[in-house]
């Protein structure tokens, strides 16, 4: 009786360390996302740093704001690349949005025609859609010219990777003080090592994967002749840093252009399909190929990973919910007593996906082999 009450307590407790951490982390998201960002982003340019510190002995500080500037020059590039982009589709606009409410009003006119449903049904007015969508996209640039995280974050991040590359071995140092208590240093190594590892593999994956997908969405694109196929395709392959729905987000814009550009509607329908067989490409042989089980984790705790981490930090969330998932597991896989969740977390073995029924078929032939 005293046993279960002592287990009823600490699984109370428990409970209430989850909640409380989550709690936490919400409140704490401006400080905890930004970090996190920063962590991963210094992962993907050590090997920068470590190079020009073994190969030509630089200082560290000159090799950290090497890497922190070469990474800042790609990024930049990257964003002005975009923006140039948009302003070439902005500026016709006009075309696009006027294309677009003529589509909008003639499928009311269909079904009205064909289904007796009156357009006042289905629109209290005539919408205009060029206007809507202005509409939109100013209110989205006054959201971020004026939300002053964004610039802050601009600023710490760069500051973070810097501490972060400069101050490694003071906070591995602090690490083995942390954890290496019981004299396991070689397992908070093996730990440390194997977190760098997946987060390295996580990325270099990512980068590969996105510039594959990035080349078969223009390909598939200028097959159909879509306007700006080199920007929409690479567009929706950068979203895959948002696992599963972002090359669906990113096929939306192409779709439109095709239906504002195009006679037949057909085309907008083909950009979609192009996108979604690619979609299913990269998930079943790109990215298993070019990332292997190194970073493994399976797909239905991928899924619910990213809605959880959605619903705590926002788009955020959704980006850096699979590096610290796969990081979760490497911890769990190293305590015994958690071993359990890391063994949830992780793809399933061949014998847990197998019917029962062919085991049992299997194991009638064997039986009725050795009669015979």
């Amino acid at each position: 009786m005293i046993l279960s009450s002592a287990k009823e307590n600490s699984n109370a407790l428990n409970l209430l360390f989850i909640i409380g951490l989550i709690f936490c982390l919400y409140i704490l998201k401006p400080i905890v996302v930004p970090l996190i960002i920063a962590l991963i982003l210094t992962v993907s340019i050590f090997p920068l740093v470590n190079f020009l510190e073994k190969k030509f002995h630089v200082n560290r500080v000159i090799s950290a704001l090497t890497a922190i500037f070469t990474l800042s020059i790609v990024l930049f590039g990257l964003l002005a690349f975009i923006v140039f982009q948009l302003t070439d589709i902005l500026e016709k606009s006009d075309q696009y949005f006027l294309r677009l409410t003529e589509v909008y009003n003639s499928i009311l006119s269909y079904f009205d025609a064909n289904f007796g449903i009156r357009k006042s049904e289905l629109s209290l007015k005539k919408l205009n859609i060029g206007a809507a969508i202005k509409d939109n996209f100013a209110n989205i640039i006054d959201f971020l010219t004026s939300s002053g995280s964004i610039f802050s974050d601009i600023i710490l991040i760069p500051l973070y990777i810097f501490f972060f590359l400069i101050y490694r071995k003071f906070f591995k140092s602090f690490i083995f003080k942390a954890f290496s208590t019981d004299g396991n240093v070689l397992r908070v190594k093996t730990v440390l090592a194997k977190l760098y590892k997946v987060q390295q593999n996580y990325l270099y994956g990512l980068f590969t994967v996105m510039f594959i997908v990035g080349l078969l969405n223009t390909l598939g694109l200028l097959i159909l002749g879509i306007e700006n196929a080199f920007f929409f395709g690479f567009l929706a392959a950068i979203l895959l840093l948002i696992p599963y729905i972002g090359i669906m987000i990113g096929s939306l814009l192409p779709a439109l252009v095709a239906l504002a550009t195009k006679d037949s509607a057909w085309y907008a329908v083909g950009v979609i399909a192009v996108f979604m067989f690619i979609q299913m490409i990269e998930g079943n042989y790109i990215t298993p190929k070019i990332t292997g089980s190194k970073v493994s984790i399976n797909s239905f705790v991928a899924i619910l990973s990213i809605i959880l981490f959605s619903m705590l930090w926002g788009t955020a969330g959704m980006i850096v919910a699979l590096p610290v998932i796969a990081s979760l597991k490497v911890v769990f896989d190293s305590i015994p007593e958690l071993k359990p969740y890391g063994f949830l977390i992780g793809e399933p073995l061949e014998e847990h996906l197998r019917s029962d029924t062919r085991i049992r078929l299997k194991n009638w032939k064997k039986i009725r082999k050795e009669k015979n």
